[in-house]
């Protein structure tokens, strides 16, 4: 392995915290203009084979109704499939790869992320010019092609270290067209599988505007009529309703994206923070099972009687509701009423960071709190929540989410030896409750290894690290500091 490629934890933290310091100097008209160069010249990253191997000996949490959990259990997995799960496997190719002592469970799935606003993670505060929907929108304006590729990769390297291996990209800061291919092509270079909602810019079109419909149907030809087994999807982030007569969309253009969409045939995701927003979109006739619903904090029984009849989907992301909201979403309600749940990270500017391990221990912890009761949700029922529920979010579930023969192999081990999980009692409990990114020891993304004993084998961390670093202060150079 080439050590450009490996860094410790510490390192990784101590790199990811170097974008909150480094200085401005030198960051001025050239610096923009060679980073579009830099945004049009550059070509795919090598990554990883995808080989065969078997896992031997884990403690396999399958999230499959049928195989559950296996105690030493083994994983065959042979060019990016899962070829067969269960005890003492006869395999006479392949490597072995020691899963003793190790919880191997499919890759986590954030459903909602705006992965390009990762660098400002440790400059958004609260109040009107530092929080984060102000700073986001004028330090957004000042981003160029090659800010959004070194932005979006941050986010997905700190994902990839941390066990995610699925992410909803929500890219909402699409200036250009050549914003929407340099987010993209930071997907495709890193490995990780990925739906790219293709967004509007920030600030940057009136209410009765309608989004680049041509742009969109641009994108879904030049990057998604590849080969079945690619690992991204396409759908379309809707602009926000609002109370405001000056809100983000007006109804009618509102129906015009939608229309332009559906016409491609991609999914739809928009927040719906704020009272009567799902009543409305039920009103409009919006509603259906290609809408995916986030930030459902201020829904009452109506809402979720709406979405049971439209067979949307929902999206919560308890850290950043809290921040934004002050508030939490009613959970354990959803799944009693059978609604589809996934989780979510929504953006590491207010969440600090990519730690679905966090956001699974703070999701089970707060709901307990609502309902007063321990009892009200269960462990396993979160781990679902963040794997195989995050599959059928984004219409995945026929190839991810659960370690099921026939499937993508997107896969990780997370080690039961370190101080913070041993010793190992309840595995399910020890994910939800103990485990951090550190504890994750490989991640397998369609077959590919893309971290290994704790280092990552794809992904040159410091020169990520570096390159966002520089993207922000130039950034904050152009906005004026």
């Amino acid at each position: 392995m080439d050590d450009k490629n490996t860094i410790s934890r510490r390192g990784f933290l101590g790199a990811v915290a170097a974008l909150g310091s480094i200085g401005l100097a030198g960051c001025g008209t050239q610096s923009t203009k060679r980073a579009n160069v830099a945004a049009a010249g550059r070509t795919a990253a090598k990554l990883p084979e995808r080989g065969e191997f078997v896992l031997r000996g884990g403690q396999i949490l399958t999230m499959d109704p049928v195989l559950g959990d296996i105690s030493g259990g083994d994983i065959h997995v042979r060019a990016g499939e899962i070829v067969a799960v269960g005890k003492d496997l006869r395999i006479s190719s392949g490597e072995i790869i020691d899963g003793r002592q190790m919880i191997v469970m499919p890759g986590l799935i954030d459903t909602h992320s705006h992965l390009w606003n990762t660098p400002l993670r440790n400059l958004v505060d609260e109040g009107p010019k530092m929080g984060y929907f102000a700073l986001t929108l004028a330090l957004g304006g000042q981003y160029t092609p090659e800010d959004m590729y070194r932005g979006v990769r941050l986010g997905v390297a700190e994902m990839l270290y941390s066990g995610i291996t699925t992410v909803h990209d929500w890219s909402h800061n699409i200036r250009a067209p050549s914003y929407a291919d340099a987010d993209l092509r930071a997907l495709r270079d890193t490995g990780i599988r990925a739906r790219f909602s293709y967004g509007t810019p920030q600030g940057g079109l009136s209410r009765d505007q309608t989004m680049d419909l041509a742009d969109l149907a641009r994108v879904q030809k030049e990057w998604f009529t590849g080969p079945s087994d690619d690992l991204l999807t396409l759908g379309m982030s809707a602009r926000s309703l609002s109370d405001s007569p000056r809100g983000a969309v007006s109804i009618p253009t509102l129906h015009r994206d939608w229309d332009g969409a559906r016409k491609l045939g991609l999914p739809i995701t928009i927040h719906t923070g704020g009272k009567g927003r799902v009543a409305l979109l039920e009103s409009e006739g919006m509603l259906g099972p290609d809408v995916q619903l986030i930030n459902p904090t201020a829904y009452d029984e109506a809402d979720f009687a709406r979405i049971v009849r439209s067979k949307a989907h929902v999206c919560l992301s308890p850290f950043a509701e809290m921040r934004s909201s002050f508030l939490s979403s009613r959970l354990v309600d959803m799944l009693k009423h059978g609604i589809l749940v996934s989780l979510s990270v929504d953006t590491a500017a207010i969440s600090g960071n990519n730690d679905m391990f966090a956001h699974m221990h703070a999701l089970i912890d707060t709901q307990f709190a609502i309902y007063k009761d321990p009892m009200s949700l269960s462990a396993r029922q979160v781990l679902e929540i963040a794997t195989i529920n995050g599959a059928r979010d984004l219409a995945i579930a026929d190839r991810v989410g659960s370690l099921t023969p026939g499937k993508r192999a997107d896969l990780i081990l997370v080690r039961t030896t370190d101080l913070n999980m041993a010793p190992l009692g309840d595995p399910v409990q020890a994910i939800v409750r103990s485990a951090q990114p550190y504890n994750v020891d490989t991640v397998v993304v369609d077959g590919r290894i893309l971290k290994r004993g704790g280092q990552m084998t794809a992904i040159d961390v410091q020169q990520v690290v570096r390159e966002a670093a520089e993207s922000l202060a130039a950034t904050r150079a152009r906005a004026g500091g």
